[in-house]
């Protein structure tokens, strides 16, 4: 067990989303369920899926399909901060092998790992859809396209 519970805010916002759907049809919610979760504990855990799929009346096996068939939903506890680096092709042509290595220096930490004081998790994904400003990378939920190293340190510095 993880100790996670849903909470009333939490149950509140997706009964709020809730509402957009016909009531027959409301395991359409899981995506914004799990975003809502999310953003609550930065991840989401098989219980708290359970507790979605019981809130969504659906099987729980459905929620966790989703959950894990988009990159987007964590399964396991990350940083304050997420550092995600696109190293899909347009990435990858523009320098996204630097941005990882630039942040592997300063932080410590490569893709999938989290620094000790769980301050940044670097994570490497297939594509965030903004190959014009490659190379980019999405800090929590802000991107910053054409990366370099000056400004991968600004953003760093920005972080708490």
């Amino acid at each position: 067990m993880t100790g996670m519970t849903l909470s009333g805010g939490t149950i509140a916002e997706i009964e709020k989303e809730l509402k957009k759907y016909p009531p027959e049809r409301k395991q359409s919610a899981v995506m914004a369920a799990l975003r809502i979760v999310q953003d609550e504990f930065r991840w989401v855990s098989k219980e708290i899926m359970q507790e979605i799929a019981d809130l969504l009346e659906m099987p729980a096996i459905h929620v966790y399909e989703v959950a894990t068939f988009y990159s987007m939903y964590e399964h396991k506890d990350v940083g304050r901060h997420k550092i995600c680096v696109c190293t899909n092709i347009s990435c990858q042509l523009c320098g996204s092998k630097g941005v990882l290595e630039h942040l592997q220096e300063k932080t410590g930490i490569g893709p999938g790992e989290t620094t000790p004081d769980g301050r940044i998790t670097i994570k490497e994904v297939e594509c965030l859809g903004a190959c014009g400003g490659a190379p980019m990378m999405q800090v929590d939920k802000d991107y910053h396209e054409y990366l370099t190293a000056d400004s991968i340190d600004k953003i760093l510095e920005g972080l708490d």
